[in-house]
C-alpha cells in the first residue's frame, strides 16, 4: 500500500535529507535532528530534550504517525524516545519533534542531521463505548482478572 503524505521542510531543516526507507522492507523512516549548523547538543545521563526535525506534514484522516526509538541508539548509547511510541494525530500541523532521553551512563552528543528516531504511519481504528449494566455482562475468559505476571514467569 502506498499513501502519499504531503510534507514541508521548515527553514531550519533546509539541506537535510527527507526521511526515507533504508531498505525495501523497512517499516519506518528515520527522522533527523534539525539542529543549527554550528551547534552540538549534549544530553547528560538522565536528561531529556525535545529535538526538532524541521518537518511539518498532513497525515490523511484515519492514520497516525508513530515515533519510535532507533535500536542502534538505544543499544550503543542508551538513548531512546521517552514517550514511545509517540503519536502524531492526523489533525496536527505543527513541527514533528522527538522527545529523547539519555538512559545511558555517558553524555550523548547530538549534531545536525543525525538520525534520532524512526517514524511509522499506521491506520487508526476509532471506537465508541458500549456501557454494560453490570460486570457479569462482559463475560469471562480463562485469564479472567489475572493481571501483571499472571500469564508467565513471575
Amino acid at each position: 500500500m502506498h499513501i502519499p503524505i504531503p510534507i514541508h521542510q521548515l527553514p531550519h531543516a533546509q539541506g537535510l535529507e527527507l526521511p526515507a526507507f533504508a531498505t525495501p522492507h523497512s517499516a519506518g523512516m528515520d527522522l533527523r535532528a534539525a539542529l543549527p549548523m554550528d551547534e552540538t547538543w549534549s544530553l547528560a545521563p538522565g536528561e531529556r530534550r525535545l529535538v526538532p526535525t524541521g518537518l511539518v506534514m498532513a497525515l490523511p484522516e484515519g492514520f497516525e504517525a508513530q515515533i519510535r526509538p532507533r535500536s542502534g541508539l538505544a543499544l550503543k548509547h542508551g538513548v531512546t524516545v521517552l514517550n514511545s511510541p509517540g503519536t502524531i494525530d492526523a489533525d496536527y500541523r505543527g513541527e514533528v519533534q522527538v522527545l529523547l532521553i539519555n538512559l545511558g551512563q555517558l553524555p550523548f552528543e547530538l549534531s545536525r542531521g543525525e538520525r534520532i528516531a524512526q517514524m511509522l504511519v499506521a491506520p487508526v481504528v476509532t471506537w465508541a463505548w458500549a456501557p454494560e449494566a453490570d460486570r457479569e455482562s462482559l463475560g469471562d475468559t480463562a485469564r479472567s482478572t489475572g493481571g501483571y505476571g499472571s500469564t508467565g514467569k513471575q
